[in-house]
């Protein structure tokens, strides 16, 4: 803790905001340092979800438990969605009990960055935007990636379509991955997230587009934007060092498989705090509570970077015979696939050689890291008709104040 007895946090992303919180819930004097304007400035609108089956809690309960508002930004409950297949098959997971819920990250009021941000305030935090403070200044390191393991690219637009979400387990269109399609009250997102590194980039969202347009001939696109973003995923020695504690991203606390990060980061910010307010382990307490599905998601994504649309179909029928003989809960599929076996843990030794490299962080702490991994000859194509059209249609839109938040490549 720093001499004057304040606690600085570097980030006022989730992950430190709730730490911030936390802490000054219970007397602690807290200032929290953000390079950009505003919380969520560099997600610009993108749609995220908050998972639902890393724990047999509710994620919103955890939050009321820990003294956090769910009701502070606004969120959409999702118990179903539609999987699209790699040969465009059509099933739907589904569950009586909340899978996942849909938030919105930017700096429009309704979004949970700004209800987080509300949260430390209300509790007494003092936030310096635009402050480039020094990490070695700070007490809760909370910055976002450094490096880069995967990307995203996606297209906002308006749309009358209904309220959905479509899950596309798709190597073409996002090469060892998965596209999606979100709909959250007249507001549209259709985003590629890429787990191998590609030149012209942009044609994956591209061809992403005209895939939905057509699959969904009723989506009326109206396109307002596009935005992109990238996630580091690393596994550290310690996630804490010289008095330092290492949340969210920037203590690699991230979901290797499927992207999801936020319940990570909320929970280690919360973890991080009740450190320093009961003298706890940190460290231990990660090690026990978040490693385990760390490496049990690396695991799954040295799996899934190697099979290709053969082995897509194959979990998604596998996904739907389970939900089948489950009595029809498709969450149970999600809970098993991040539940530590004897054959995943197997898997690990080799997950750590052949998916993670040795790295060392700015910081001076030693781990492993996912590289971007290299493109594969079955990257290569061009794309279609329609995708093109779709690309000159976007400068259009760009040239009359369609904004981009990542550098285009095209």
């Amino acid at each position: 803790m720093a001499e004057d007895d304040v606690i600085r946090i570097l980030g006022a992303g989730l992950s430190g905001l709730a730490a911030a919180t936390i802490l000054a819930k219970a007397g602690k004097k807290v200032e929290v340092h953000e390079i950009r304007g505003n919380s969520g400035a560099r997600f610009d609108g993108d749609f995220q979800g908050l998972e639902n089956w890393t724990s047999p809690k509710d994620f919103f309960d955890e939050m009321v438990d820990w003294g956090l508002d769910p009701k502070s930004f606004k969120s959409t409950d999702f118990r179903d969605m539609s999987l699209i297949h790699p040969d465009d098959v059509v099933t739907t997971p589904k569950s009586e009990r909340i899978a996942f819920r849909i938030v919105e990250r930017g700096t429009d009021e309704h979004c949970i960055d700004q209800g987080f941000k509300r949260m430390a305030l209300e509790a007494g935090v003092t936030i310096h935007y635009k402050s480039n403070v020094k990490s070695e200044d700070c007490t809760i390191i909370a910055a976002g990636p450094k490096e880069t393991s995967a990307v995203a690219f996606g297209e906002v637009f308006r749309t009358s379509f209904p309220n959905h979400v479509a899950f596309q387990l798709n190597d073409k269109l996002a090469p060892g991955a998965y596209s999606y399609l979100i709909v959250i009250d007249g507001v549209g997102l259709i985003c590629t997230c890429l787990w191998r590194k590609q030149k012209r980039s942009n044609r994956y969202l591209n061809e992403t587009i005209a895939w939905y347009e057509n699959a969904y001939p009723e989506l009326d696109r109206e396109p307002i934007k596009r935005v992109g973003g990238k996630g580091d995923f690393s596994i550290p020695s310690t996630y804490y060092s010289n008095g330092k504690y290492y949340v969210g991203e920037a203590g690699g606390l991230q979901d290797f498989m499927w992207g999801f990060g936020m319940r990570y980061a909320v929970t280690s910010g919360v973890m991080a705090a009740n450190s320093i307010l009961n003298g706890t382990d940190y460290d231990a307490t990660i090690r026990k509570n978040l490693l385990p599905l760390i490496k049990l998601s690396a695991t799954n994504r040295m799996l899934l970077d190697r099979v290709g649309d053969r082995g897509f179909k194959r979990l998604a029928n596998i996904w739907m015979r389970h939900q089948r003989k489950n009595g029809g809960d498709g969450l149970l599929f999600m809970e098993r696939i991040y539940r530590p076996d004897l054959i995943r843990r197997f898997l690990w030794m080799f997950t750590n050689r052949i998916l993670l490299k040795k790295t060392k962080f700015p910081d001076g702490r030693k781990g492993r890291r996912m590289p971007f991994r290299k493109a594969l000859k079955r990257d290569s194509w061009e794309m279609s008709d329609r995708a093109k059209e779709i690309a000159e249609e976007w400068k259009g839109i760009r040239s009359s104040g369609g904004k981009v938040s990542f550098s285009e490549s095209d």
